[in-house]
């Protein structure tokens, strides 16, 4: 029998080569789509840890600017030689009177909250100290006792720190002041917010003006936060603590990631309701120093505690000297940089 010639190895070589080269075009394709997807993945992951440092960078490069014009068109000193150059204190602690006015067309405006506050960047905490509007207490500059908003309706921000200075015996460094209706379209640009309402808020009173709002929502838009810090048919007690809770909802709000790019839409929104002696340049350190902590600021409540007084038919809220004592040692210990966290936090017992 005839034998088939065996073919010899360099045949077999130039037969197998084809073969080999078409399995290495998909392995090189998929060792350099793995190449790339390991090099997505740990930029995807470096954007992810640091997106918090992109996400100032980016507000740096393209929002900056604008929100100090903004912010500079706020800016109403009076007369506090700290506030020239203030930036060298953004880290440091200090406190700012808050003022909220409810003003409308022909009326005096008083200042129908006031909150002086202490802000301490380095443990990422704000202590609110909630004062009554119908405090009764010296008025500073008109030589008389009355209630203490009185004193932003005669004097402006002038006479309402004066005030609560000599109320508490402490020093504020800042104010500000924001008209309520501002609140409105703010709440709104930040898609609302959430409060912990869990039954029918509703004004019933003729005198009062008419508000409702329902219970149990997700979020709630700028009209419901409105009359969620106006509405005063509880207590006084009952309203302060909705202001500071609603403050504290709309920190928490400000500060999530996705909303870092609004700032500059809320401050040109708040600009026109906002008047301040904070310095732009401290607003946007101090903005920076809060963002890049690992969450947003945490509050510490108070409110001045006192009784009920009538003095010839008019109602006023007479505040207890021994709470008067223990919160001018509580502001001490806040603005005090040596204190603790821990010496920060209010006992439940008050």
């Amino acid at each position: 029998m005839e034998q088939t010639p065996r073919p010899d190895l360099d045949s077999l070589s130039s037969l197998r080569r084809p073969r080999k080269q078409k399995h290495s075009e998909p392995t090189s394709k998929l060792k350099w789509l793995g190449i790339s997807l390991a090099l997505v993945l740990l930029v995807g992951g470096l954007g992810y840890v640091f997106r918090k440092e992109l996400a100032w960078m980016a507000f740096q490069m393209f929002f900056a600017k604008d929100v100090k014009h903004t912010l500079d068109q706020s800016y109403k000193p009076v007369g506090n030689p700290d506030a020239a150059d203030p930036v060298a204190k953004a880290t440091r602690p200090f406190s700012l009177l808050l003022l909220g006015v409810d003003q409308r067309k022909n009326e005096i405006t008083r200042s129908d909250t006031m909150i002086y506050s202490v802000i301490r960047p380095d443990l990422n905490k704000i202590l609110l100290v909630s004062i009554p509007r119908d405090t009764y207490t010296e008025i500073i500059g008109r030589d008389v006792t009355s209630r203490i908003n009185s004193a932003y309706a005669h004097g402006g921000a002038k006479m309402a720190i004066d005030t609560v200075e000599h109320l508490f015996q402490h020093a504020v460094d800042y104010y500000a002041t924001i008209n309520f209706y501002g609140l409105i379209d703010i709440v709104d640009a930040l898609d609302g917010v959430k409060l912990p309402i869990n039954k029918v808020i509703e004004n019933k009173q003729s005198h009062h003006i008419p508000l409702r709002i329902e219970p149990n929502k997700p979020i709630y838009d700028g009209t419901d936060a409105l009359n969620y810090v106006r509405y005063r048919e509880d207590s006084d007690f009952n309203r302060t603590a909705r202001q500071r809770i609603f403050l504290s909802s709309l920190m928490d709000r400000v500060f999530e990631l996705k909303n870092i790019t609004k700032i500059p839409e809320l401050i040109q929104i708040g600009g026109s309701n906002l008047t301040m002696d904070l310095n732009s340049d401290f607003i946007l350190n101090l903005v920076e120093t809060l963002m890049f902590n690992d969450s947003p600021p945490s509050f510490e409540n108070y409110m001045l505690k006192g009784s009920d007084l009538i003095i010839r038919g008019d109602y006023y809220y007479e505040p207890h000297q021994s709470d008067i004592n223990y919160i001018q040692t509580l502001i001490g210990n806040w603005l005090d940089e040596e204190t603790t966290l821990q010496e920060l936090m209010i006992p439940t017992a008050h």
